[in-house]
């Protein structure tokens, strides 16, 4: 096994530890979000004010993360014209991993990187991923840990009519 593959699961449990070491400063529903121009991510950030946002923390190296983007594709296509706006955020360290992650899937949403962690220690992500959907002022409405593929996209799906059709 090459040296690099051995390390890939050493970097999970790190980043794992880093951001479980920040769970008592947690985002939970009905706090607002902190904001992602003030967190130092690298990449542009659109804009979000008044729209419904979907928060996602993700990594390369997060199997899970794999089977989320093509989903977060779909709903994109479907829901941005309603309103919603899709921030996939990276935890990656290493500049190329990112790199390649994003050449493989080309999400057509927005990608930003938390290369510091500031943002991740702030909200306290409990798991890989994670994602956080934001009503129209901000606060957060529901966090989903983890991807489950039956079970996120179609959850994710209801909650995004609720909250867009919410004035």
């Amino acid at each position: 096994m090459s040296p690099r593959k051995l390390l890939y699961p050493l970097l999970a449990l790190a980043v794992q530890a880093t951001l479980a070491g920040s769970a008592s400063a947690q985002v939970k529903a009905g706090d607002t979000f902190p904001s992602l121009s003030g967190a130092g991510l690298a990449g542009a950030i659109p804009e979000t004010a008044g729209k419904v946002v979907l928060v996602d923390f993700w990594a390369s190296w997060c199997a899970p993360c794999r089977a989320s983007f093509p989903a977060y594709a779909r709903i994109q296509g479907e829901f941005a014209p309603r309103g919603l706006v899709i921030v996939a955020v990276s935890v990656d360290e290493v500049q190329a991993d990112y790199e390649a992650f994003l050449r493989k899937f080309a999400p057509p949403f927005a990608v930003v990187r938390d290369q510091d962690q500031r943002l991740a220690a702030a909200v306290g992500i409990p798991g890989m991923p994670t994602s956080f959907l934001l009503d129209r002022s901000g606060k957060v409405r529901w966090i989903h840990e983890g991807f489950h593929s039956g079970d996120t996209e179609p959850a994710l799906r209801r909650e995004l009519e609720l909250l867009l059709t919410e004035k």
